[in-house]
């Protein structure tokens, strides 16, 4: 750590043991904190060494400027982690119960119904809590008694029987629904049996619950819907959520909506397997939050919808996509947060706080920096673009599965363009390939593009990790069982594409560098009401064809200064892995947009290297850098 505060030190990725990484497993920061570099010595030290021996980075956070900030050392982030930008002040969730929801708050075939001596675990838990006992464990919140007893409930009323309650959790709660029933709230009664049918007597509660004012007896009729397996209206879904959100930042409700209702609501439309309406609902309900969006007088503009809860295992690569693309006249604008759930991995907002770069742009900033050619593109935080659905973060965590918005904030457009437009995404699961690209047309695009982004093959290991590390893994491991199935390789949440080969083992379905999409035919808007006629097309591309030897995806484990050391090698111009990478997503994705000049996949791919070979990138995403923190 002083090395990160001392100005004549250096922070050198090689140095880290693996011993000082375990330890920096239990350091936690707030987010008030970055690490700021002078960006001339910056950049001059990257011109005047290759960064083989890892990325040696002069901080200048001294005790001065610590105590200016009027920051304390334990404020600063371990850059090589990415679960220290979780913010500490987000009350950590119960992990026996957050363990449950993993495996019944999930869809109609994914659903693991607990066993007998796992089921009397959960029910014990959440009654020790409701009645202040629990001594060594975090509280059951309001959040996941909702999304749990609401998982309950749908797999009750609407699953497949071989997903529905096994005999091990009927016995439960034959035993605990009588202890419950005197030690739970209304709301959660009623969201645990909300007709009264399926725990036999003893709860009259549910068919007569109709919530406290108009708004939350709007949430609870809604409820009973997703509670019996049905959907919802487009005007329905968007009036619920206007009605309850922002949360306050302390995670109370500003409506006064109970917590464990909306937690409910959020997760039961993900079980229920949203339809488009619902979906567009999500998409749409708050882009009038901050009036209509700026628009950048550019000739394209694409919308980069990474997944928001960032990357855990594998390099990140977008950031400097964009840099490259920027320097072949693509704008871009990504967004996103600086740490979300369940995976809590690298993103580019950490990556963009670490080298020093301003992360509370405003919409207007945003669009300015898009329009500035040193740039070309930027990077908007939800914190900014959409207040409202940023306030969810600590009710996402508590509720462990990806609600709906997880797939709807990837289709944003915070920013407009005078010129074309395009929005690309990636999508974990067979099932939403259509509706991200019904959403892109919805929102008019010209142009849009959907990747596979996870494809994993497993292997059994023997694991050995504490337990309160496990539920920030991206698979779902359970406290009493050490031999899982465990992922060995494949990509995982970032869209971009990757140069290996699709292994033999790969599972069934699309694979990695899967791609979907739609172009435009015209310069002139792309509203579907307009009759402007689009080509689709679907692939998947193989970078041996353009010329790329197969690699492996670079590893980052977590580490955000890992992925900036990768990707600031790979714009010096540095051969490997990740500079293939690059290369392919900037020629690939200008190509499948139908970018100017990009045509011939060929001559995308060369612009790109030329981009990155000529140091314009490079330059390009220093610029940014600096630029950004100009602005006030």
């Amino acid at each position: 750590m002083k090395a990160l505060l001392n100005p004549e030190s250096s922070f050198c990725l090689s140095s880290i043991s693996s011993s000082q990484i375990k330890r920096s497993l239990h350091f936690n920061g707030l987010s008030s904190s970055c690490l700021r570099f002078p960006l001339t010595d910056f950049a001059g030290r990257l011109r005047r060494r290759k960064l083989t021996g890892g990325l040696c980075i002069k901080a200048v956070l001294d005790s001065a400027m610590m105590e200016q900030l009027g920051l304390k050392e334990s404020d600063v982030k371990n850059p090589a982690l990415s679960s220290t930008y979780r913010g500490s002040e987000i009350p950590k969730p119960n992990l026996t119960v957050l363990d449950a929801q993993a495996r019944v708050c999930t869809g109609p075939t994914q659903t693991r119904p607990l066993s007998e001596e796992q089921a009397f675990k959960v029910f014990d838990t959440i009654l020790r809590s409701a009645r202040g006992e629990l001594k060594d464990e975090e509280p059951v919140s309001k959040a996941q008694l909702g999304a749990f007893f609401a998982g309950m409930t749908i797999r009750a009323n609407a699953f497949p029987e071989e997903t529905q309650w096994s005999e091990g959790e009927k016995r439960a709660m034959d035993v605990f629904w009588p202890l419950l029933v005197r030690a739970l709230p209304p709301d959660v009664l009623f969201i645990a049996d909300p007709e009264g049918s399926l725990l036999g007597t003893g709860n009259s509660v549910g068919p007569t619950f109709v919530g406290n004012e108009t708004r939350e007896m709007r949430l609870v009729g809604a409820l009973r819907e997703i509670l019996a397996g049905g959907h919802l209206g487009y005007e329905e879904v968007k009036g619920v959520l206007r009605d309850v959100l922002p949360l306050e930042t302390e995670g109370s409700l500003n409506s006064g909506v109970s917590e464990s209702l909306l937690s409910a609501f959020l997760i039961g439309q993900r079980m229920n397997r949203e339809t488009d309406r619902e979906l567009k609902a999500y998409c749409l309900a708050f882009d009038d939050e901050h009036g209509a969006p700026p628009v950048a007088d550019v000739k394209s503009l694409t919308h980069y919808g990474e997944p928001y809860d960032g990357n855990t295992r594998f390099f990140r690569s977008t950031l400097f996509v964009a840099a490259v693309r920027s320097c072949c006249g693509e704008s871009s604008l990504l967004h996103g947060v600086e740490w979300m759930p369940p995976k809590g991995g690298v993103t580019e907002e950490q990556m963009l706080k670490f080298m020093g770069a301003n992360t509370h742009l405003s919409v207007q900033q945003a669009k300015e920096l898009i329009e500035d050619e040193k740039a070309g593109f930027a990077y908007l935080s939800l914190r900014e673009a959409r207040p409202s659905l940023y306030s969810l973060i600590e009710m996402r965590e508590h509720i462990k599965k990806r609600p709906p918005l997880a797939t709807t904030e990837k289709v944003q457009q915070f920013v407009r363009a005078t010129g074309k437009e395009a929005i690309v995404a990636g999508f974990y699961h067979e099932g939403y390939e259509e509706p991200l690209l019904m959403l892109m047309r919805r929102r008019g695009v010209h142009s849009g593009l959907v990747v596979k982004v996870e494809s994993l093959s497993f292997t059994i290991k023997y694991i050995l990790m504490p337990y309160e590390l496990l539920h920030t893994w991206d698979v779902d491991l359970e406290p009493e069982f050490c031999w899982k199935l465990f992922p060995y390789e494949g990509e995982e949440g970032a869209l971009s594409m990757t140069t290996r080969v699709r292994a033999a083992s790969a599972s069934k379905g699309f694979p990695v560098n899967y791609c979907s999409g739609f172009r435009s035919l015209s310069s002139d808007t792309a509203l579907e009401a307009d009759g402007v006629s689009r080509q689709s097309f679907n692939l998947e591309v193989d970078a041996r064809n353009y010329g790329f030897e197969p690699t492996e995806t670079p590893r980052t484990d977590r580490s955000v200064s890992k992925n900036i050391e990768l990707g600031l090698a790979a714009l010096r111009g540095e051969k490997g892995a990740a500079y293939d990478r690059i290369v392919l997503n900037a020629g690939i994705v200008d190509h499948l947009l139908g970018s100017e000049g990009a045509e011939d996949v060929a001559v995308a791919m060369e612009r790109a290297k030329e981009a990155i070979d000529s140091g314009k990138a490079l330059k390009k995403l220093l610029n940014y850098i600096e630029i950004s923190r100009k602005i006030k």
